[in-house]
Formats: C-alpha cells, sequence, structure tokens
C-alpha cells in the first residue's frame, strides 16, 4: 500500500495515502485494525486525505511501519454501528428536538394566556419536588431550582421561567445521554454478538435464533466461532482463545466435560456444548454488570465534592435575601438563584470517572469502580508477589553442566530425547532448550518409564538412563555424586532448579532450569518508580537466593522470601500501619487475602479465580507495564476532577457576583450556567491518556 509520511516523531506517526484511498465507513474498521495491535497506544483515521495518526509505544516504530505496509482498503468492510449505541444516539436526538421545537412553538404559536397556563402547569414538578427536598430538611439544588423558578412566576416573568425549565430539561436529557452513552461504549467490547446458534440436540444440526436456546441444549461450536454461552463440553475438543475472560492470549485444549464461557473463541476444532447458562447469567455478562454498575463505587474525592457542593446551596439563598434586602430589586436576586454549585460537579464527576474506566478497558485492565481509580493514584508503595506475576510462571533451561566423557550438547540431546514424551513445565523447558540451541535429538533409547513426581528411566544404548529430581537419581537409583561434583553444581546452578541425568549408573549431568523475570519487568519496575511510587517490595515463598536474584535484576528496593500466605497478608498489613498506602500485585491463590488487606489490589490475566474475585483490578492483557498506564491515567482523572472543581467554583461565584451587581439577567445567568455544566461535561468525556509518549 503507497503511502506518504506526514510527520514523524518518538511514539507518534501519520501517514497519508491520498484523497479517495478508502471510504468514510472504514475509517471505524482501520482504528480497530490498528488499535488491536499491542504495540499501538490509539488511532485516527480521516478518509477525507486519507489520513492514518498512530500513536504507538517507545521502541514499536518497526512494527508500526510494518502494519501499515499491511494494509489492503480493498479487503475490508464497514463495522456496523452497534445497535444499543446508535439507539442511544437516536433517542437523544429526538429528545433534544422535541424539547426544543415544543418551546419554541409554544412561545410563538400559543396565545399568551395558554402559553401562561403551560408554564405553569409545567412548573409544578420543579416545584413539588424542591418542596419534598425541603420537607425532608434538605437544601438542594432542586430546592434551588424550584425557588428560581417560582421566583419567576411570582414576577410574572413567564418567560424566563419558561427558559430555565427548558435548560433543566436539557441538562437532565444530557445527564441521561451521558451516563447510558458511556456505558454501552464501555461494555460493547466485552459483549456477545450472536444472533444465531447450531442447535445439536438431534440427529441433525440446526441454525436457532439464540433467544430460543434454553438451559440443557447443546450447540455445536466449529473453528473461528464465538462460544455464545456458559456450558461444559460434551463431544469433541478444541482449542479454544480464552483471552476474553483471562487476558491469556494462547489457546488452551478442552475436550468432554471442560467448562467453556462465554465470549471465548474455538481458534481450532469443533466442540458440542451443553448450555449452563444464557443471556444475562453467563459469565462475561457478569462482569458487564459490574462494569456498569462501577459508577457507583464513586471516588472519594467525587463524594466530598458533591456534599461541598450542597452545603454551598444555603449560602445561594443567603445571598438571594442579602440581595433582595440591600437593593429591592427582585430580578438582581432571582439571578443568584439561577446558579449552583452541585449541578455541574455531580454531572461531571461520575462522567469523568466512567469515562476513565472505559479508557482502562480499551487498555485491557478491569477496574470495579472509580474509588480503586483514586486509591491507585494516592498509593506511595507497590507489592509484588513474584512467581506468575514478575515471572511468567515458564520454566526455561538456564545452562547445562556436563560430567565425565559427556559434552554439554551429548547430555541437552539426551535429556531432551527422553523428557519430549511428557508435557509437564520441566520437560517443556528442556526441550524448548534444545531447539533454541539448535540441538537435534533422535530416537535412540528404549520405551520409557515415567514415575510421577520423580522422573524418567529408560534403556539407552544398551544402559539404563535415568533424569529427574537429586532424590529419584541418587535415593532411588543409587547413583552417587562426588563433593567434587556437587561443589559445581552448587557454584553454577545458582538459584535454578536442578535436573539430574545419569546414564549406566554415573552422573552424566546437570540441567538448570529457572523462571526468568518478565521480559517487561524490569522496565515496568522503573515506570512505577518514575510515576512516584516511592517503594518496590517483593513477597515471595521461594529461596532468598532466588529472590534476591530476580529483585537484583529488576531494581526492587525490598525482599521477603520464604513468605506463607498469612506472612503476605501481615507484610501488607504492617505496611499500612506505617502509613502507606499500597497496591498489591498477584497471581496465585495463596495472594488472596494479601490483596484483600491491600488499599488496592491487582490480579494477573492469568490469576486463580479467587485472586481476580478478590482484586480490585484485573491487568487483562500480558504487559506488567500496563500498571504504569494505570497509574497515569488514575492520576490524570484525579487531575481532572480537581480541574472541574476549580473552574466550577470559579466561574459560578463570577455568575453570582455578575447577578449581584445586576450586569446579567437571570435568563443569562441561567443560561450561562447550564452552558458551563454541558462544556464540562463534554470536557470530562474526552480521553486522558491520548498522547503516545505516556510511557
Amino acid at each position: 500500500m503507497r503511502y506518504r509520511i506526514v510527520s514523524d516523531n518518538p511514539g507518534r506517526i501519520r501517514v497519508r495515502f491520498g484523497g479517495y484511498a478508502f471510504d468514510k465507513e472504514l475509517e471505524s474498521c482501520i482504528r480497530k485494525l490498528a488499535e488491536v495491535n499491542s504495540f499501538v497506544l490509539s488511532a485516527e483515521v480521516h478518509s477525507a486525505n486519507g489520513g492514518l495518526l498512530i500513536y504507538y509505544k517507545k521502541d514499536s516504530r518497526r512494527e508500526v511501519i510494518s502494519f501499515i505496509e499491511s494494509l489492503d482498503f480493498r479487503t475490508l468492510s464497514p463495522i456496523p454501528e452497534d445497535k444499543a449505541t446508535q439507539k442511544i444516539d437516536d433517542n437523544f436526538k429526538k429528545g433534544l428536538a422535541k424539547l426544543i421545537v415544543s418551546h419554541y412553538v409554544k412561545k410563538l404559536l400559543l396565545p399568551a394566556p395558554l402559553s401562561m397556563a403551560l408554564t405553569i402547569f409545567n412548573s409544578a414538578k420543579y416545584i413539588l419536588k424542591g418542596l419534598s427536598e425541603l420537607g425532608q430538611g434538605k437544601l438542594t439544588v432542586e430546592v434551588l431550582d424550584a425557588a428560581s423558578i417560582t421566583a419567576c412566576l411570582a414576577q410574572r416573568n413567564f418567560k424566563t421561567a419558561s427558559t430555565i425549565m427548558l435548560l433543566l430539561s436539557v441538562s437532565s436529557l444530557l445527564e441521561d445521554y451521558t451516563h447510558a452513552r458511556t456505558k454501552a461504549v464501555l461494555t460493547s467490547s466485552l459483549a456477545v454478538k450472536a444472533d444465531k446458534v447450531w442447535l445439536a440436540n438431534g440427529d441433525e444440526d440446526v441454525l436457532i435464533p439464540i433467544d430460543e436456546l434454553k438451559i440443557g441444549d447443546k450447540i455445536r461450536v466449529r473453528t473461528g466461532s464465538v462460544i455464545p454461552v456458559d456450558g461444559e463440553i460434551t463431544d469433541g475438543e478444541a482449542y479454544i482463545n480464552e483471552s476474553s475472560m483471562t487476558g491469556e492470549p494462547l489457546a488452551v485444549m478442552k475436550t468432554v466435560n471442560a467448562s467453556v464461557f462465554a465470549g471465548t473463541v474455538v481458534e481450532e476444532g469443533s466442540v458440542v456444548v451443553s448450555v449452563r447458562a444464557v443471556s444475562s447469567d453467563t459469565k462475561i455478562q457478569k462482569i458487564i454488570e459490574l462494569i456498569d454498575s462501577s459508577e457507583n463505587l464513586k471516588a472519594g474525592i467525587q463524594s466530598r465534592a458533591e456534599r461541598l457542593a450542597d452545603g454551598i446551596v444555603p449560602f445561594s439563598f443567603l445571598g438571594f435575601g442579602l440581595t433582595l434586602l440591600f437593593t429591592g430589586n427582585v430580578t438582581k436576586a432571582v439571578s443568584l438563584l439561577m446558579v449552583d454549585y452541585s449541578c455541574a460537579i455531580k454531572l461531571s464527576a461520575p462522567i469523568a470517572v466512567i469515562s476513565a474506566l472505559r479508557e482502562a478497558a480499551d487498555h485491557n485492565i478491569t477496574v470495579k469502580g472509580g474509588k480503586y481509580l483514586e486509591a491507585f493514584a494516592a498509593a506511595d508503595t507497590i507489592v509484588f508477589d513474584k512467581t506468575g506475576t514478575l515471572t511468567n510462571a515458564e520454566p526455561v533451561l538456564d545452562r547445562v553442566i556436563p560430567f565425565g566423557e559427556y559434552s554439554e550438547e551429548e547430555v541437552l540431546r539426551t535429556a531432551a530425547c527422553i523428557e519430549e514424551h511428557f508435557p509437564h513445565s520441566m520437560a517443556r523447558a528442556i526441550v524448548k532448550g534444545a531447539e533454541k540451541r539448535g540441538v537435534v535429538h533422535a530416537e535412540e533409547h528404549a520405551e520409557v518409564n515415567y514415575i510421577v513426581a520423580h522422573g524418567i528411566a529408560t534403556t539407552l544404548h544398551g544402559e539404563r538412563a535415568v533424569i529427574g529430581s537429586r532424590h529419584f537419581v541418587c535415593d532411588d537409583e543409587g547413583v552417587t555424586i562426588s563433593a567434587e561434583q556437587q561443589a559445581r553444581i552448587d557454584e553454577n546452578s545458582g538459584a535454578s532448579s536442578v535436573i539430574y541425568l545419569a546414564v549406566g549408573g554415573e552422573l552424566a549431568g546437570v540441567l538448570c532450569i529457572n523462571d526468568p523475570p518478565r521480559a517487561e519487568a524490569a522496565r515496568a519496575v522503573a515506570l512505577m518508580k518514575k510515576c512516584g511510587i516511592e517503594n518496590v517490595v517483593m513477597l515471595t515463598g521461594d529461596s532468598s537466593s532466588a529472590a534476591e536474584k530476580i529483585a537484583e535484576q529488576l531494581g526492587i528496593t525490598e525482599v521477603h522470601a520464604q513468605v506463607l500466605p498469612e506472612e503476605k497478608h501481615s507484610h501488607i498489613e504492617q505496611l499500612k500501619s506505617e502509613g502507606h498506602r499500597v497496591i498489591m500485585v498477584g497471581d496465585g491463590i495463596n495472594d488472596a487475602p494479601a490483596l484483600a488487606a491491600a488499599d488496592v489490589s491487582v490480579a494477573m490475566s492469568d490469576a486463580s479465580d479467587i485472586a481476580k474475585e478478590t482484586a480490585d483490578i484485573t491487568l487483562r492483557g500480558a504487559e506488567l507495564t500496563e500498571l504504569a498506564v494505570l497509574r497515569i491515567l488514575s492520576e490524570r482523572l484525579m487531575q481532572r476532577i480537581n480541574s472541574n472543581y476549580r473552574f466550577i467554583l470559579t466561574f459560578n461565584t463570577a455568575l453570582i457576583a455578575l447577578g449581584f451587581f445586576g450586569v446579567i439577567t437571570p435568563s443569562l445567568s441561567a443560561l450561562l450556567h447550564n452552558g458551563s455544566t454541558i462544556a464540562i461535561c463534554a470536557k470530562s468525556m474526552t480521553p486522558l491518556l491520548k498522547d503516545g509518549s505516556m510511557l
């Protein structure tokens, strides 16, 4: 695909394919194609000039160029807009048009007496609501609205009263629209979009609408299809990609009696699934409901701002009374009632929070509520589990130590030849190590005998060959290891696990296997320090030597090794008692107590179910650097809420002052107040992580 680079800066590149290179309908498709790549942070597409702007991760320019060159617009199809989102947009447009048209039709066409009567009738719901709040001993924004409308009616200023009610209706409509649309967009990427399924209850598969599906029915799902229900496999086997649930990019083999979940994809194979849960009962729908209700888990700053805003309402009435007392001018006094602080705060704060939750979801991070973003922004300490969190929990071959007449290659060839028959993690590490080093291992041994949890025994060139733990090779098989050999093993193995290979009763060599840090772990730790995290702590049940080696590689400041699950919990409580605000990151069942104790907790994508259930945040991607993304996002959210708060106080105070001095009328005061509320809400919906240089 021919293109021209318009600008090329670190983390940001803009190219143009030229006018008419693709239609406007393809913009969403191209943007999604770009953003699905892990190295792309965000993308903008413009059909008018064939422009494509990509923000990308550091050191990923080559991958971005490869993606751009791979684009073929002829093979792309427009992405239909989500029906739920389209319906919300249509309802908002219709509602807004109805409000404006009815207002001006009444104003222009109705006789004055009838227009006045209609204004009084419409004002009743606002006045009754205000009286209801007042009857409960509350001075809220509803009381303020009711007072301002009543004051206008008392002055027989029906046009101003009508305008105020129009603006209040628009504000209410906007509130409902922004909440509904943000939720719809937030959850659309998780929702299962399947209209029909293949029913396999009889001799022949039948295509039926998914709405007709019942618990206990059996459906067939083939290669490339999304599983639309939760259930168990009753027939067949397949590799299933569960990244939508776990974040794990590799497909897993599922056979009869295995559980499968809605939203996962059959990559290869065909299975019949017995339906356990449909529609609103599926596991993925529970996640959607959790996200949908998460705005109720308000950030503390949001709740405090709302309480303060409602606390200011009595002062608005005080200002109204004093203005009326000293000036005797009802118009000036009513101008003060047109303005309140809580309206903008109560709209902008939750919109900012839920927009941030949506943005986190776009970066493969699920956050259970706004208060956890606030806690993440305020934290000064992060605690990591080691295995499966800072490491991949995927052993790799580190080194081979030969003995006697054997060379490294011979030891590795023999070990790989024997181990390739067994799919446990240590065996995979040895076989992959041989492949990486280019060691070819042909079958040269007799049938192997696997001794569970010990090792493998076979016959090689007429001699007994065994491989496994020291206990198996030495104690069970009677192989002797000299003091000199053991000293060499201890010197070279470091913190690695050691697999012993013996042939003909003599030690042939050992293979050192370790669990190295994730490729991005050191960078993730460095980024968290850069983001203001003062203490980086590692808690692990592993040996001190293994823990200290990992800590040294990653730049971790504090290490606690050979820690039991209940001790992890105690360490977290100790840090909190010292005044630290703690983030805990873990993945296993043994991390659950510590996750529950932390101020805010994070579970890895492949964490145990109990860890993910306990954690406040889940990283659905495979990169630890997402922690830094979340830190920046949460800090910018807090900055935005505080910035909005300062603007609301300043702007509305200015309106009150202008009304007091008679500079603006009640109608203009109401217009400016509601206009500023709409503007601040619109600003609160803009991305917080738009710039590509955030990491």
